[in-house]
């Protein structure tokens, strides 16, 4: 049996978990170390990449950077997740906000240390990234449509930070970030629509609130598509069995648009953002595939 002592620790951490979005962050790092692995330095072996310390101090700055992200994301947020997600508000709540920022702070601070390890570009780089997740979380998250374009991009950043480290600017590396871009914008889209009420009580200028949903399927339907358009490119590549998902991508896709249409309530637009994240943690995985043929 556990003491309540106990449980309220594990409770509290399960709360930790949840508030910097361990799961993403577990992709993150998963993902930034195949990429490297298989895309941007396919010569380098995997000890060459696990040894290299400039590398390792990237990838936790990158990690801690956007766990602090979460934590003032959610903090700007709780006024309308106490609407969308009010059992989600009450597990992330069991860490105060006053302890919410002290952790925000200090998950940068220690960020900025392993950053400045790196050269002087790279506390640039952090810095910015630190700021744009602010300036996200506090304005830029109100604003219609550009609050959509700027969390894509913030999504995408960590792996610009590996791309310029290891120096690799193949074509091959803009189609897969295109490809990565529109299926995180789509689902951006369909976020919007889970969390209607809460955006429209807060008054929160998104795509649902400002037009409707008909409008904002319409540009998801394109969003996904566009996804489509990097994929014919990086068919055309060599690609090993990594290949197969970008082919079965089309149907995956199109068997989304298909529920997106008929969606109408919260716990289906749930449904159908998991289903995003699911391919697209299926494509992280798939990376490993590259040069495995059948």
């Amino acid at each position: 049996m556990l003491t309540p002592q106990l449980q309220r620790s594990l409770l509290k951490l399960l709360s930790l978990f949840s508030l910097i979005r361990g799961y993403n962050i577990i992709v993150l790092v998963l993902a930034q170390y195949l990429t490297a692995r298989y895309i941007l330095a396919p010569h380098r072996s995997w000890w060459s990449l696990i040894l290299d310390y400039d590398f390792f101090s990237i990838i936790i700055a990158s990690a801690l950077t956007t766990s602090a992200g979460y934590i003032i994301n959610n903090f700007y947020d709780a006024a309308k997740d106490q609407i969308n997600r009010p059992k989600k508000y009450v597990l992330e709540h069991l860490v105060s906000q006053q302890h919410q920022m002290v952790l925000y702070l200090m998950l940068n601070m220690i960020a900025f240390v392993f950053a400045s390890v790196i050269s002087s570009r790279a506390v640039l780089f952090f810095v910015f990234y630190m700021f744009a997740i602010w300036l996200y979380s506090y304005r830029i998250k109100r604003l219609f449509w550009l609050s959509n374009f700027f969390s894509a991009l913030l999504m995408i950043l960590p792996f610009w930070a590996i791309t310029l480290y290891l120096k690799n600017f193949d074509i091959l590396i803009f189609y897969h970030a295109g490809f990565l871009f529109f299926l995180i914008l789509g689902r951006d889209l369909i976020k919007d629509l889970e969390n209607f009420r809460g955006d429209w009580v807060q008054r929160y200028r998104t795509l649902p609130v400002v037009y409707n949903d008909t409008v904002t399927k319409w540009i998801i339907s394109f969003s996904l598509l566009f996804s489509l358009i990097p994929t014919y490119f990086l068919v055309q590549h060599p690609l090993g069995l990594m290949y197969y998902y970008f082919v079965f991508s089309i149907p995956y896709l199109i068997l989304v648009l298909l529920l997106l249409w008929r969606a109408k309530d919260q716990k289906m637009y749930l449904w159908l953002h998991n289903l995003i994240k699911i391919w697209i943690l299926v494509g992280v995985l798939s990376i490993a595939l590259i040069y495995q043929n059948l």
